[in-house]
């Protein structure tokens, strides 16, 4: 699979290189491109650096990953690039709203398939759980069936448990000041878990 990672963070370039380990075909983007291809020379992952715009068109599936602060900016780089390609957002929102960070983007490019995943917990979390039973829960919320099956391979592909959270509305629960934010749950425990968040919170 061809996957562009848009946004090369902390958790984007950590999804990026875990991406490419897995067997995908990553391209991996940011700001500054060149002090990032330096950075990606070292670790000896193969991943191609692109612009944003280059990364868009290059991704089948496609991880949005900027800060929350720069996201529409990245997203109006992407304008007309992201129809019928799968849209995987991390990102979470500087502050609660009405409408979850995942339709407030869906919004500006209603044209590809979205899914929100791989936001609730830290990247350090993340390493330290990959592949490790009991599986870590990743919640994944979309209204896209296209979106959902692709979400949940590169889940499992990199060594998690997804597991549906319901729509893109229910992406309140995983974003910032939602009741799944910041919860290690493993598989195991994630129905009940994800029960009890929609009882503190209901969509």
């Amino acid at each position: 699979m061809h996957i562009g990672v848009i946004g090369a963070g902390q958790l984007g370039g950590t999804l990026a290189r875990w991406c490419a380990e897995s067997g995908h075909d990553v391209a991996v983007t940011s700001r500054h491109p060149e002090r990032l291809r330096a950075e990606v020379d070292q670790t000896g992952v193969p991943l191609r650096v692109m612009s944003i715009p280059q990364a868009a068109t290059f991704g089948d599936v496609v991880i949005f990953s900027p800060n929350w602060s720069s996201a529409f900016e990245a997203l109006e780089q992407t304008r007309g690039l992201l129809a019928d390609k799968v849209i995987i957002d991390v990102t979470n929102p500087d502050i609660p709203d009405d409408i979850s960070g995942l339709e407030a983007l869906m919004d500006r490019a209603h044209e590809g398939h979205w899914a929100k995943a791989f936001n609730t917990v830290p990247t350090d979390v993340l390493s330290r759980r990959r592949g490790h039973d009991p599986l870590l829960t990743e919640f994944v919320c979309t209204d896209d069936r296209d979106a959902r099956q692709a979400a949940s391979r590169i889940i499992r592909d990199l060594g998690f448990a997804p597991v549906y959270a319901g729509g893109a509305h229910s992406a309140l629960l995983t974003e910032t000041g939602g009741p799944l934010q910041m919860r290690e749950v493993d598989v195991k425990d994630a129905t009940e878990v994800l029960a009890e968040a929609l009882n503190i919170h209901p969509i």
